[in-house]
């Protein structure tokens, strides 16, 4: 049962990562209905490095968007600095800011906010998810009818991509406000198109993403089960297959669409929590 359940997990994971719904929550939520005969200190561990399975899906259908190696029209530079494109270098310096205020946070302030427990985690979702939907539809409303100004990641400034990463935080510290949400309303409100917004806050997940399940399986200490191990590669393989699928389906939406359904959504959610799981 547990390798269907992870299979399942894999599955949610899959199709709200790349949704800027909180694939947090819809996990807690999944966890509630359908708990994972693991340790609690395993689950944690479960939770955040299943991400690598979606990771890896975003690494290839990204790839060569942001693969920097390989002989290039416009090189970095001589020599050996010809077979790296600088193109691809200046976005990887961008995602590098973006990350700054994640990592800083991480490793300094993470512990100072503990607000936040067992007792009052859905209560603190159930909120996120409904103001985070109520401000998307705000935002939709404010940018209606204007013209972006950055239509190409290649556009994004340096400082642009600060205030996107700046926005992660919120995410970071409250669960529900989905780290994707917060990075794409950012990034609207910067005049950054909506299909740049997505692209640019899946590139900026790559490192984060990876960096958390890293700082997750080396907090860990307790003793792992050659079951859990099992549950933990079947849901990260789930989360790979979906993914392919999703991250290519979520940027096509979004080339045609507006954010509105994903915050309808968000709201639907927030009450249903607020409702049933508080």
């Amino acid at each position: 049962m547990n390798i269907l359940k992870a299979i399942l997990f894999g599955i949610i994971e899959g199709i709200t990562e790349w949704m800027p719904i909180s694939s947090t929550a819809h996990m807690k939520i999944l966890n509630v209905f359908l708990p994972l005969d693991v340790s609690p200190e395993f689950y944690n561990v479960f939770e955040v490095v299943i991400q690598l399975g979606a990771i890896l899906a975003l690494v290839i259908v990204f790839f060569n968007k942001i693969w920097p190696f390989g002989q290039s029209r416009n090189p970095l530079g001589e020599g050996i600095l010809s077979y790296i494109r600088k193109d691809k270098f200046i976005l990887w310096l961008k995602i590098i800011v973006a990350c700054i205020p994640v990592i800083l946070f991480e490793l300094i302030l993470d512990d100072l906010f503990t607000f936040i427990n067992e007792k009052n985690e859905m209560t603190f979702i159930g909120f996120a998810l409904i103001l985070v939907g109520i401000v998307f539809i705000v935002v939709e409303m404010m940018i209606k009818g204007k013209k972006f100004t950055v239509t190409s990641t290649r556009q994004i400034t340096y400082l642009q991509a600060l205030i996107i990463g700046l926005a992660q935080l919120t995410a970071a510290i409250f669960p529900g406000v989905s780290r994707s949400g917060a990075t794409i309303i950012a990034a609207l409100l910067l005049g950054i198109s909506r299909p740049t917004a997505t692209e640019f806050t899946f590139e900026v997940a790559i490192p984060v993403m990876f960096g958390a399940s890293l700082m997750e399986v080396l907090k860990f200490s307790a003793a792992v089960s050659f079951g859990e191990v099992m549950t933990l590669i079947v849901g990260c393989l789930s989360a790979f297959a979906v993914s392919l699928f999703m991250i290519r389906f979520v940027l096509n939406y979004i080339r045609k669409n507006t954010f509105n359904i994903f915050g309808l959504y968000r709201i639907l959610m927030g009450i249903i929590i607020l409702i049933f799981l508080r």
